[in-house]
């Protein structure tokens, strides 16, 4: 007998499924309360180490003040006699002297601009990445945009001097050099701390050494970058010793650049177990710099970008003056430019077609008054098409060099330099600079000649031999490859179409394969394309071990062409050895030769920076390394009636 449903069992069910709704908010509130409540406790304990911290530096404070009373008792006279000599020099300041005492040289600039009558902190500054990053974590990443966030949150214990372009203290406040050159000592600055308020020693330096030196970390581009160095000791709680296993001309900048990382944060990932955690990760990042991320081992790509907050413990003389840096995914061009136009972009990267006629728009120049810049910075990099040598184990076409050799002189770099980008770059010869005491003035780049092509391509064994206007091997085989470009870059997407074109004349046929970026990243670690055309970043001066001495032409190596060339591993080791840079050069010049024979690279070009920036930004100035926009310590700044993000 089927029961009927009555008003009562209604009532029954309605009174209990309040009740099941009750219990499950009352659940959901004590999820809230507990997430608040460790919030808070994170903080606390935050603050508590903080103040743990401070009483410590009062302490010892205290007992520094003491002694020096008496210290300072026995040097007044001393002081009173050089006080009147000083007098008479009062207005002459030796270049090697600080012009504001007590502030560290590398912070000079940055404190000068705190002193402008309309200084004042806060705001967010805004940039934009062109694709997604892969990771942020340090060593595993090898993106360029992964580096300008690098650039805030970790630091050095050197910096470059954008005036002199001489190294200064930035972490370490004072080094000797031995005279053989084989040792470097640093004395570390002690008022060091990490953004969550552990304290910086020797000891977090030497872990950054041999933490990336650790064989289970996927680091190999800086493993061969720091291979010349023997050990880093802690001689002391701030002093660390580097030692090199032979001269190196680039010592100072090796061991001074190196990025120190908190072994107290990063150490749980130094053995095998827990390094394929780290070489997979998306975002573990922590340092001393003037900002970081909310979360230092929480951000993924899945992200939308990046966002760093204001170090509220940052070490430095001067404090980081925006409340944010951020950056937004915008791969399409036009949709950077259109966001730049409506303020809700920071600074704008102008193509060259574009760049006359944004200086005449009414709205541009709304946006960014006189902020507009055009220039060719010493550390401009280099464009280039790399040709593989080596694909699944067996030599490519590109493993002949007159192949090579064709291929520069088919690809017309000037038209390309006038027809895609207007004059606003210069064809490159090398991996150096024209501008480099590295590079030979009498090397000229090779102009475009397709009879000279034809005729090497002939010399290597391709002729249409079916006449069909193809190139063939002797086997039969087309002439024919992918060119891999990165698919967000319109300009290098319409060169891809001239190359082809040019290319076509002599018989050959250029298949473009616009691709991702994660994508050419794993092509180029596993070594499976054809051809594919990217950039480098430059120095004041290149080393080129990592991408072209033999060694590195293995699995995530740098060498991903598997160019080979003993004659230039030779002159490549031994003009890293030579410490005196004029005896260096010729041998650098000399390995340049070597590249404008062999063409490992067809060079394409160095590119100058057309830059939009926001008005509201202030105190943006040229250096002798390019616009300020972008230096740590930071120089730049929004004053408070200007500022749009509170």
């Amino acid at each position: 007998m089927q029961k009927r449903f009555t008003s009562k069992d209604f009532i029954l069910y309605t009174f209990l499924i309040i009740i099941v709704l009750l219990i499950l908010l009352a659940m959901y509130q004590v999820d809230r309360q507990w997430d608040k409540l460790n919030k808070l406790e994170q903080s606390f304990s935050a603050q508590s180490k903080d103040i743990g911290n401070l009483r410590s530096s009062i302490s010892g404070l205290s007992k520094k003040i003491e002694e020096d009373v008496v210290l300072a008792m026995d040097r007044a006279s001393d002081d009173r006699a050089k006080a009147r000599q000083q007098n008479n020099t009062q207005n002459s300041i030796p270049s090697n002297q600080n012009k504001h005492p007590g502030i560290p040289k590398s912070f000079q600039r940055a404190y000068q601009a705190t002193q402008k009558s309309d200084y004042a902190s806060g705001d967010w500054k805004i940039n934009a990445f062109g694709s997604t990053l892969k990771t942020l974590t340090p060593l595993v990443s090898n993106e360029a945009d992964a580096s300008s966030v690098h650039n805030y949150v970790l630091e050095s214990l050197l910096t470059r001097n954008p005036d002199t372009l001489e190294w200064s203290g930035m972490l370490a406040k004072d080094w000797q050099i031995s005279d053989d050159g084989l040792t470097i000592t640093f004395q570390l600055r002690k008022d060091i701390v990490f953004s969550d308020g552990e304290p910086m020693t020797a000891e977090d330096v030497v872990f950054s050494f041999d933490f990336t030196n650790n064989s289970a970390i996927k680091a190999p581009a800086q493993q061969a970058y720091f291979e010349p160095i023997e050990s880093v000791t802690a001689k002391a709680k701030y002093e660390v010793v580097f030692k090199f296993k032979r001269p190196y001309f680039e010592a100072l900048g090796m061991a001074g650049g190196m990025e120190i990382l908190p072994k107290h944060f990063y150490q749980e990932y130094n053995t095998k177990e827990k390094a394929e955690e780290f070489n997979t990760s998306k975002g573990i990042l922590m340092g001393t710099g003037p900002y970081h991320l909310a979360d230092p081992k929480g951000w993924s790509p899945d992200s939308g970008g990046v966002e760093l907050l204001r170090n509220n413990r940052y070490w430095g003389a001067v404090s980081p003056p925006y409340d944010k840096i951020v950056w937004r995914v915008i791969e399409n061009p036009s949709a950077r430019l259109t966001t730049y136009r409506n303020g809700d972009l920071d600074g704008y990267g102008a193509r060259p077609l574009e760049y006359e006629k944004l200086k005449q728009d009414k709205q541009i120049k709304e946006v960014t008054g006189d902020n507009h810049f055009e220039y060719m910075a010493p550390t401009a990099g280099y464009s280039y098409i790399a040709w593989n040598e080596l694909k699944d184990g067996t030599p490519t076409r590109f493993a002949d060099k007159k192949v090579r050799q064709a291929m520069t002189y088919l690809t017309d770099r000037e038209k390309i330099i006038k027809d895609i980008y207007l004059g606003y770059a210069e064809v490159a010869i090398s991996p150096f600079s024209p501008r480099s005491k590295q590079h030979d003035k009498k090397l000229k780049a090779r102009k475009a000649d397709l009879n000279k092509a034809r005729a090497l391509l002939k010399e290597a064994g391709y002729e249409d031999r079916n006449g069909d206007g193809l190139l063939e091997d002797k086997e039969g085989k087309d002439f024919e490859f992918e060119l891999v470009y990165a698919q967000s870059n319109e300009d290098t997407g319409r060169m891809v179409l001239l190359l082809k074109d040019m290319y076509a004349r002599a018989g050959v046929k250029l298949i473009p394969k616009p691709t991702e970026w994660p994508v050419m990243l794993e092509m180029l670690n596993k070594k499976t394309f054809d051809a594919i055309t990217l950039g480098w970043t430059s120095g004041l001066e290149t080393d080129i071990y990592q991408m072209f001495h033999s060694s590195q032409a293995k699995t995530d190596g740098n060498n991903f062409i598997s160019y080979k060339s003993a004659e230039l591993d030779k002159i490549i080791e031994k003009a890293r050895t030579i410490v005196d840079e004029d005896k260096r050069m010729p041998v650098w010049r000399k390995a340049e030769g070597i590249f404008y024979e062999d063409q490992p690279y067809t060079f394409l070009m160095r590119r100058k920076s057309l830059v939009f920036i926001n008005k509201r930004f202030k105190n943006l100035l040229m250096t002798g390394l390019g616009l300020n926009s972008s230096f740590v310590p930071i120089e730049t700044y929004v004053p408070k009636n200007e500022q749009k993000y509170q």
